[in-house]
């Protein structure tokens, strides 16, 4: 059982990862799940590929739950920041090569909320952000479809603390600058992770309703707010079934960073709940948009190698390859559409197509009319993946892109169950 990744780490060598657990024993009937109580899962790795289970790090102690937050690693110590649930914010800090024993300390004097941390010389910066309440209107629902409705006229907002010496806090006020550029408007801003990317910094979040995004933007270190100039989504549909959850990031040492999410379930299970996604790496390009891949070491997991060469493919038919099968794949794929007006790939594909999942690119390379340019589509569509009656089936996810003079480069991860696409970067 897990759910938001929290606290992604490099310290003495290896690679830390903390996650909200879940443990069975507490609550063993699968009944109680939802009272189970949060705790920090931990898992270690050396490549961000292959990982060790290690011991819960935090339990809940004065805090009711340990809910999600982040570390920051310093010459002697890890120290994680998290909202300790009808206690307060909390502090704990580790000096052991595993990260096994950690030290809390008494709530803060601060706001409470999923954070982050960082710092700057001597001084702790606290990132904390909110949730959208329910919304208002849900009370008045009969009771039979009375359910988790959010408000979307809604800007996350965090705001800052400050400390010298992690005990004592002082609020430096709201993060963003007011009078962003943005239009769009967001519902809730939960999950921070701040990080500096290149000579940006990226804010990524959580929306309740619309899963893993984050903003690109600049920070300024004299006022110490942040201004946006681009957003994006790490999925392109809503939160569930199947979407891409909370991020957890650390820098990577060479000016880009490392993000894990969680994905969420789309099949109920009293034995399970979520998984965690491929480690990407985030880059900037040299348009100061990001730039999104897999991590280098996921080679690591390659075995049998197929080769197929240069291929015509013809209009209005479906060309089977035989010889790929499996549903432990990594694809690798270039294709030039040319003037096609789209082209697809079915995966998953039962041998008389009543499952598949199709991969579609809308080809826009050409003027619709006179009026209109419209740019390529890139769908997701999972709507024939399983003819399973306890599947809940995902609706199809869109993402607008701009290829330019490329050709279309596909890289697809198919693990059993889970799709993911990694499209020109």
């Amino acid at each position: 059982m897990l759910n938001d990744p929290n606290g992604l780490c490099f310290w003495q060598g290896r690679w830390h990862l903390f996650y909200q657990a879940y443990p069975p024993d507490e609550f063993p009937d699968s009944k109680d799940i939802k009272i189970r109580r949060q705790h920090w899962g931990h898992a270690v790795s050396e490549d961000l590929v292959h990982w060790r289970d290690l011991p819960y790090a935090l339990y809940p102690g004065i805090e009711k739950k340990c809910f999600s937050g982040s570390t920051v690693v310093e010459e002697d110590r890890v120290v994680a920041f998290y909202p300790g649930i009808e206690a307060g914010q909390m502090v704990a800090t580790s000096r052991d090569p595993l990260l096994l024993n950690w030290e809390k300390s008494e709530p803060l004097n601060s706001d409470r909320g999923d954070s982050d941390i960082w710092k700057e010389g001597d001084t702790y910066y606290g990132l904390i952000g909110g949730r959208e309440k329910y919304h208002p209107y849900s009370a008045g629902l009969p009771i039979s479809i009375t359910s988790r409705i959010y408000s979307h006229a809604v800007w996350p907002k965090w705001t800052l603390w400050t400390s010298k010496d992690l005990v004592n806090w002082k609020s430096q006020g709201e993060f963003l600058y007011e009078n962003t550029p943005f239009t769009a408007q967001f519902d809730d801003g939960a999950c921070p992770n701040f990080s500096a990317i290149g000579d940006k910094h990226i804010l990524l979040f959580f929306s309740h309703s619309n899963g893993g995004q984050y903003f690109l933007g600049d920070y300024d270190k004299e006022t110490h707010k942040f201004r946006p100039y681009d957003h994006g989504r790490f999925n392109h549909g809503r939160v569930a079934p199947g979407g891409v959850h909370a991020p957890s990031v650390a820098a990577d040492g060479k000016g880009g960073v490392i993000n894990i999410l969680n994905i969420n379930d789309g099949k109920q299970s009293d034995d399970w709940d979520q998984i965690l996604s491929l480690p990407q790496q985030l880059n900037l390009g040299e348009d100061k948009t990001l730039r999104i891949k897999p991590v280098e070491t996921i080679q690591s997991l390659r075995g049998e190698h197929q080769t197929i060469g240069e291929t015509i493919i013809p209009a209005n038919k479906e060309i089977i390859l035989k010889t790929i099968q499996g549903n432990v794949i990594e694809l690798n794929l270039e294709i030039d559409p040319q003037l096609s007006r789209w082209v697809q790939l079915n995966v998953l594909r039962s041998p008389n197509a009543e499952e598949q999942t199709a991969i579609t690119f809308y080809n826009f390379d050409r003027p619709l009319t006179y009026w209109y340019e419209t740019k390529g589509e890139i769908v997701l569509d999972g709507s024939r993946s399983s003819n399973l009656d306890d599947v809940w089936i995902r609706p199809p996810e869109r993402a607008i892109m701009s290829r330019g003079d490329e050709t279309l480069k596909l890289r697809v991860f198919i693990d059993c169950s889970v799709v993911e696409i990694f499209a020109n970067e």
